[in-house]
């Protein structure tokens, strides 16, 4: 899933060139370590990306030829999670009849690629076996306020554990409670399933949804594709696959991961995918930061420089500065939705 706009790094991500198209690591852009990461897991001939429209083309050429050009899909409108999985799910089914899904985010890290691929081979197997959706939880190593949680129970000689709860990104003392429970995982957003299994669950609990994913799909193939796809899937009703099928199918698995993940999904989060240096500063670029501690510093074009600053974000990329304490990372989404209300689309 590659669709997103990555609000939350701006202005380094925009809509020209969102997150999964940056190179956050210093190794390689987000969507192109994603793929990779799969070597050993699928063949390069059966990943699909599904992303907007507008970025279709980019994502051709910033992929390499990784991904052949017709499993790229190209959504006409945003419409959230639900809409892309069930018509990359749609477009399995039609192209090899059925098979096992493994569904993730363009741009979450990871560090243990060995391991994500053992635990993700045995999920395979899990779907394979029991026709239930099955997700990723990972283990929780700190009470984390950002993520949400899966309370799951083990289940006896298996590898998996049935999920009895998805619950929201809790407070710190809740948090803190999960962590000390031990029955609960970070809710990765990794689902592993069959496409008729998940494709059956749209039948069955989003039914106005299904019913616009076999229109899309009795059009697959034929002259009329995009048009049906165009007229179609914008009017597909937003909702999440969370909210839509996971909190409410009766049939869910989990298996534990302990490979080093982080979604990256703000400027605190950094530090997943980049050392610090000996003042606890991560500085990307050319950046200047004289007795100053615990900063984020990422420059594009300019220097940054800085004196007697603690806990700051200082962000310069294509003529916008962000300058943002630490802890409040999780708000510069609010400034990318007030430049759009006010019209100023430059900086977007």
């Amino acid at each position: 899933m590659a669709g997103g706009g990555g609000t939350r790094f701006w202005p380094l991500s925009t809509k020209e060139e969102p997150k999964q198209f940056l190179n956050l690591s210093g190794k390689d852009i987000m969507v192109n370590e994603t793929i990779d990461r799969q070597k050993g897991l699928i063949e390069e001939e059966d990943l699909f990306i599904v992303t907007n429209a507008s970025q279709a083309e980019l994502m051709l050429e910033k992929t390499e030829g990784r991904v052949k050009k017709d499993h790229i899909l190209a959504e006409p409108a945003a419409r959230n999670t639900a809409a892309c999985i069930g018509y990359a799910a749609m477009e399995i089914l039609k192209k090899y009849g059925d098979g096992i899904m493994c569904i993730f985010a363009a741009d979450a890290h990871i560090r243990d690629s060995l391991e994500y691929r053992r635990v993700m081979k045995e999920a395979v197997r899990t779907a394979e076996e029991t026709d239930a959706l099955v997700t990723i939880g990972i283990h929780p190593t700190f009470p984390s306020t950002g993520y949400g949680y899966i309370r799951h129970s083990a289940q006896e000689g298996k590898v998996y554990h049935k999920v009895e709860e998805f619950v929201e990104k809790p407070d710190a003392q809740t948090a803190a409670a999960y962590l000390s429970d031990g029955g609960y995982a970070w809710n990765s957003g990794m689902f592993i399933w069959k496409a008729s299994t998940i494709l059956g669950y749209f039948q069955r609990l989003l039914p106005d949804i299904y019913e616009c994913l076999t229109k899309i799909g009795d059009a697959m193939g034929t002259e009329e594709e995009k048009k049906v796809l165009w007229e179609v899937y914008p009017s597909i009703p937003k909702i999440s696959v969370d909210y839509g099928i996971m909190e409410r199918a009766d049939h869910v698995l989990m298996l534990e991961g302990d490979f080093g993940w982080s979604d990256v999904g703000s400027w605190d989060t950094l530090d997943t995918i980049r050392e610090k240096d000996e003042n606890g500063n991560i500085r990307c670029g050319d950046t200047l930061l004289l007795n100053s501690h615990n900063c984020v510093a990422y420059a594009k074009n300019k220097l940054i420089a800085a004196v007697d600053v603690d806990n700051l974000i200082m962000v310069e990329a294509d003529g916008a500065i962000l300058v943002c304490p630490l802890d409040k990372a999780q708000k510069v989404k609010d400034i990318v939705e007030t430049l759009s209300k006010e019209g100023r689309e430059k900086y977007l």
